[in-house]
């Protein structure tokens, strides 16, 4: 097995208790996600996937439906460490873990295959997707931004797509953007998708590390691996049909719905 795609799945959640069993549109959240990890592992080739949950009811409806699935400790700190709990817990040694985000049902897979095949072969620590918005998704995003200013992550990268730095805050700065649009082309700014495929070293290191400073200010736990000298490969990606980051409250739910009758079913693509 080259490459793990883990799916952590943590029952306990503020905003919406239970999150990973939440339907959407007749399907769960955590079958979803698995779903996606599923087409994923089979495109790349040597690769499996696996749910990896803190709560009997979220293990018992992965077995139900044929879902591989493992226990974690639910004290884990966050979705990374569980993800490394995971192949320890199945004994594997793989080349590439990806921590797919469980609450991220609409990540396409080509997304998933993009920073698997990054991670392997850029000699990066780890690799992450981006979206270089269009100008009128850059006015979009910065009014999604004076609304909640610490939703939705930018990120500037070298010229080999190396990550130089990544904040809640809109970067780079542009000081000629009127110019800039007059040229036509997408903006300069690169939306973060929040998905990781990490080497398995780099992975244990990350975990042994503690938080960064400047992890704890924006709230942003890949900031631990470049203050830490480690390096991370950006890679573009289309954005996908429905383009929600992530599901945090019933209202999002409610969002997802719409746009899944908008749109049509991922899944049944």
């Amino acid at each position: 097995m080259q490459t793990l795609i883990v799916v952590p799945a943590r029952y306990a959640s503020t905003r919406l208790p239970g999150k990973p069993l939440v339907m959407i549109a007749g399907r769960t959240m955590v079958s979803r996600v698995a779903a996606m990890a599923a087409q994923a592992a089979e495109a790349l080739g040597n690769a499996r996937h696996v749910v990896a949950t803190d709560d009997a009811r979220i293990e018992t409806h992965c077995q139900d439906l044929g879902i591989p699935v493992v226990m974690t400790d639910p004290d884990l700190p966050s979705g990374t460490d569980r993800a490394l709990a995971a192949a320890t817990a199945m004994g594997a040694e793989p080349e590439i873990v990806v921590n797919l985000q469980g609450d991220s049902p609409f990540t396409p897979p080509a997304h998933v295959i993009a920073v698997a095949q990054a991670a392997r072969d850029s000699g990066a620590d780890a690799a992450t997707p981006y979206v270089r918005l269009s100008w009128d998704a850059l006015d979009a995003f910065r009014k999604h931004k004076a609304e909640t200013p610490f939703s939705g992550t930018t990120l500037v990268h070298d010229e080999a797509g190396r990550a130089l730095w990544f904040s809640k805050n809109l970067i780079p700065a542009m000081r000629k953007e009127a110019t800039l649009r007059e040229k036509g082309g997408p903006s300069p700014v690169c939306r973060h998708i929040g998905l990781y495929a990490y080497r398995l070293d780099a992975l244990r290191r990350y975990v042994s590390l503690p938080e960064g400073r400047y992890e704890q200010l924006e709230g942003l736990e890949q900031l631990r691996l470049l203050e830490n000298g480690m390096s991370i490969q950006c890679v573009e990606v289309e954005p996908g049909q429905i383009a929600i980051p992530g599901i945090d409250t019933a209202e999002d739910v409610a969002l997802a719905e719409r746009l899944v009758a908008e749109h049509g079913d991922p899944l049944e693509a």
